[in-house]
Protein backbone atom coordinates (compact mmCIF):
# COMPACT_ATOMS: atom_id res chain seq x y z
CA UNK A 1 0.00 0.00 0.00
CA UNK A 2 1.52 3.36 -1.01
CA UNK A 3 1.32 6.52 1.11
CA UNK A 4 -1.03 8.15 -1.09
CA UNK A 5 -3.40 5.58 -0.62
CA UNK A 6 -3.58 5.47 3.66
CA UNK A 7 -3.29 9.23 3.19
CA UNK A 8 -6.27 10.34 1.01
CA UNK A 9 -9.52 9.13 2.03
CA UNK A 10 -12.65 8.52 -1.24
CA UNK A 11 -15.28 10.32 -0.28
CA UNK A 12 -18.42 10.11 -2.49
CA UNK A 13 -20.98 12.21 -2.44
CA UNK A 14 -24.46 10.04 -2.81
CA UNK A 15 -27.23 11.82 -1.23
CA UNK A 16 -28.53 13.45 -4.17
CA UNK A 17 -32.70 12.93 -4.78
CA UNK A 18 -32.40 13.13 -8.41
CA UNK A 19 -35.43 15.69 -8.32
CA UNK A 20 -35.23 16.15 -11.96
CA UNK A 21 -34.74 12.66 -12.56
CA UNK A 22 -38.81 11.83 -11.04
CA UNK A 23 -37.78 11.73 -7.14
CA UNK A 24 -35.43 9.07 -8.03
CA UNK A 25 -32.57 8.71 -6.33
CA UNK A 26 -29.30 9.03 -7.89
CA UNK A 27 -27.37 5.94 -5.61
CA UNK A 28 -29.83 3.52 -6.55
CA UNK A 29 -30.13 4.20 -10.07
CA UNK A 30 -28.67 0.46 -12.22
CA UNK A 31 -25.48 0.29 -13.67
CA UNK A 32 -23.90 -2.59 -14.65
CA UNK A 33 -26.73 -4.31 -12.73
CA UNK A 34 -26.25 -2.96 -9.64
CA UNK A 35 -27.15 0.78 -7.62
CA UNK A 36 -24.91 3.63 -9.18
CA UNK A 37 -22.82 4.18 -5.62
CA UNK A 38 -22.22 0.86 -5.61
CA UNK A 39 -20.09 1.16 -9.24
CA UNK A 40 -19.00 4.75 -7.69
CA UNK A 41 -17.63 3.05 -4.84
CA UNK A 42 -15.65 0.26 -6.75
CA UNK A 43 -13.84 2.81 -8.81
CA UNK A 44 -12.45 4.26 -5.44
CA UNK A 45 -11.19 0.96 -4.41
CA UNK A 46 -9.70 0.39 -7.95
CA UNK A 47 -7.94 3.62 -7.83
CA UNK A 48 -6.09 2.99 -4.85
CA UNK A 49 -8.67 4.27 -1.91
CA UNK A 50 -8.64 2.26 1.03
CA UNK A 51 -10.63 4.18 3.17
CA UNK A 52 -14.27 5.11 1.59
CA UNK A 53 -16.70 7.40 3.39
CA UNK A 54 -19.99 7.31 1.42
CA UNK A 55 -22.56 10.41 1.69
CA UNK A 56 -26.28 8.93 2.08
CA UNK A 57 -29.24 11.61 1.92
CA UNK A 58 -31.96 10.61 -0.23
CA UNK A 59 -34.03 7.34 0.35
CA UNK A 60 -30.81 6.68 2.52
CA UNK A 61 -32.63 3.42 4.22
CA UNK A 62 -33.14 2.12 0.98
CA UNK A 63 -29.27 2.25 -0.51
CA UNK A 64 -28.20 0.51 3.05
CA UNK A 65 -30.67 -2.18 2.26
CA UNK A 66 -29.86 -2.56 -1.34
CA UNK A 67 -26.67 -1.36 -2.06
CA UNK A 68 -23.83 -3.49 -0.63
CA UNK A 69 -20.96 -1.13 1.00
CA UNK A 70 -19.59 -3.32 3.43
CA UNK A 71 -15.92 -1.79 4.16
CA UNK A 72 -17.42 1.93 3.82
CA UNK A 73 -18.26 4.36 6.22
CA UNK A 74 -21.58 5.47 5.52
CA UNK A 75 -22.52 9.20 6.55
CA UNK A 76 -26.14 10.53 6.87
CA UNK A 77 -26.84 14.10 5.48
CA UNK A 78 -30.75 14.97 6.78
CA UNK A 79 -29.27 18.32 5.32
CA UNK A 80 -28.84 16.78 1.47
CA UNK A 81 -32.12 18.40 0.43
CA UNK A 82 -29.97 22.16 0.67
CA UNK A 83 -27.61 20.55 -2.32
CA UNK A 84 -24.35 19.13 -2.61
CA UNK A 85 -22.79 21.73 -0.22
CA UNK A 86 -24.26 20.20 2.77
CA UNK A 87 -22.97 16.44 1.79
CA UNK A 88 -19.31 17.59 1.43
CA UNK A 89 -19.76 19.19 4.63
CA UNK A 90 -21.13 16.38 6.18
CA UNK A 91 -18.47 13.95 4.67
CA UNK A 92 -15.24 16.18 5.27
CA UNK A 93 -16.71 16.94 8.94
CA UNK A 94 -17.11 12.45 9.26
CA UNK A 95 -13.03 12.44 8.07
CA UNK A 96 -11.67 14.74 11.24
CA UNK A 97 -9.98 12.45 13.57
CA UNK A 98 -9.51 9.98 11.22
CA UNK A 99 -5.52 9.45 9.98
CA UNK A 100 -6.50 11.20 6.30
CA UNK A 101 -4.92 14.36 4.96
CA UNK A 102 -6.64 14.62 2.15
CA UNK A 103 -10.34 14.19 0.55
CA UNK A 104 -10.64 12.58 -2.94
CA UNK A 105 -13.88 13.45 -3.66
CA UNK A 106 -16.35 12.28 -6.50
CA UNK A 107 -19.99 12.24 -7.45
CA UNK A 108 -22.09 9.52 -7.54
CA UNK A 109 -23.99 10.33 -10.81
CA UNK A 110 -20.78 10.53 -13.26
CA UNK A 111 -19.97 6.46 -13.91
CA UNK A 112 -17.72 7.48 -17.29
CA UNK A 113 -15.11 8.38 -14.71
CA UNK A 114 -13.39 5.41 -13.95
CA UNK A 115 -10.34 4.22 -11.93
CA UNK A 116 -7.59 5.30 -14.27
CA UNK A 117 -8.59 9.31 -13.98
CA UNK A 118 -9.17 8.73 -10.01
CA UNK A 119 -5.54 7.15 -10.07
CA UNK A 120 -4.13 10.47 -11.89
CA UNK A 121 -5.84 12.31 -9.55
CA UNK A 122 -3.97 10.48 -6.60
CA UNK A 123 -0.93 11.18 -7.72
CA UNK A 124 -0.96 14.95 -7.30
CA UNK A 125 -1.08 14.45 -3.24
CA UNK A 126 1.95 15.64 -1.49
CA UNK A 127 0.70 16.67 1.59
CA UNK A 128 -2.34 18.14 3.62
CA UNK A 129 -1.96 21.53 1.75
CA UNK A 130 -2.44 19.56 -1.89
CA UNK A 131 -5.24 20.82 -3.96
CA UNK A 132 -5.87 19.36 -7.64
CA UNK A 133 -8.81 18.75 -9.99
CA UNK A 134 -9.33 16.67 -12.71
CA UNK A 135 -9.67 18.75 -15.75
CA UNK A 136 -11.46 17.34 -19.35
CA UNK A 137 -9.54 19.07 -22.08
CA UNK A 138 -7.82 22.38 -19.61
CA UNK A 139 -11.57 22.44 -18.06
CA UNK A 140 -11.84 21.86 -14.41
CA UNK A 141 -14.38 18.89 -13.30
CA UNK A 142 -14.48 16.53 -10.73
CA UNK A 143 -13.29 14.42 -8.83
CA UNK A 144 -11.66 17.03 -6.80
CA UNK A 145 -8.28 16.12 -4.18
CA UNK A 146 -8.47 18.19 -1.28
CA UNK A 147 -5.93 18.45 0.97
CA UNK A 148 -7.46 18.71 5.21
CA UNK A 149 -5.44 22.04 5.70
CA UNK A 150 -8.36 23.30 3.04
CA UNK A 151 -11.35 21.25 5.01
CA UNK A 152 -12.22 24.38 7.12
CA UNK A 153 -11.91 27.37 4.33
CA UNK A 154 -14.28 24.43 2.10
CA UNK A 155 -16.93 23.82 4.51
CA UNK A 156 -17.49 27.72 5.12
CA UNK A 157 -17.69 28.03 1.66
CA UNK A 158 -20.43 25.03 0.29
CA UNK A 159 -23.35 26.16 0.10
CA UNK A 160 -26.18 24.90 -1.68
CA UNK A 161 -25.37 23.47 -4.83
CA UNK A 162 -21.82 24.80 -4.65
CA UNK A 163 -19.64 22.34 -3.22
CA UNK A 164 -16.29 23.06 -3.75
CA UNK A 165 -16.16 25.46 -6.36
CA UNK A 166 -16.20 28.71 -5.08
CA UNK A 167 -13.09 27.95 -2.58
CA UNK A 168 -11.32 26.26 -5.81
CA UNK A 169 -11.79 29.68 -7.76
CA UNK A 170 -10.75 31.69 -4.94
CA UNK A 171 -7.04 29.41 -4.88
CA UNK A 172 -6.88 28.70 -8.23
CA UNK A 173 -2.91 29.62 -7.89
CA UNK A 174 -2.41 26.60 -5.60
CA UNK A 175 -5.07 24.63 -7.50
CA UNK A 176 -3.35 21.56 -9.78
CA UNK A 177 -5.06 20.39 -13.23
CA UNK A 178 -4.64 16.65 -13.58
CA UNK A 179 -5.81 16.13 -17.76
CA UNK A 180 -8.09 13.33 -17.29
CA UNK A 181 -10.28 13.56 -20.77
CA UNK A 182 -8.07 10.94 -22.72
CA UNK A 183 -9.21 8.57 -20.26
CA UNK A 184 -12.49 9.56 -18.59
CA UNK A 185 -15.87 11.05 -19.23
CA UNK A 186 -17.03 13.91 -16.99
CA UNK A 187 -21.10 13.44 -18.15
CA UNK A 188 -23.95 13.85 -15.14
CA UNK A 189 -26.82 11.61 -15.00
CA UNK A 190 -29.21 14.33 -14.30
CA UNK A 191 -32.39 14.09 -16.50
CA UNK A 192 -34.22 11.05 -17.93
CA UNK A 193 -32.42 11.81 -21.18
CA UNK A 194 -28.95 11.18 -19.49
CA UNK A 195 -30.10 7.89 -18.47
CA UNK A 196 -29.30 6.26 -21.87
CA UNK A 197 -25.54 6.76 -20.60
CA UNK A 198 -26.15 4.34 -17.84
CA UNK A 199 -25.69 0.49 -19.02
Amino acid sequence: MTENEQQVAGLLLAAGGGRRLGGRPKALLEHRGRPLVEHAVAVLRAAGCTRVHVVLGAAAAAVRERAELAGCVTVENPAWAEGMGSSLRAGLESLAGTPARAALVSLVDQPGIGAEAVRRLLGAYEDETSLASAAYDGVRGHPVLLGSAHWAGIAATATGDQGARVYLREHRDALTLVECGDVAQAYDIDTLDDLRQLE
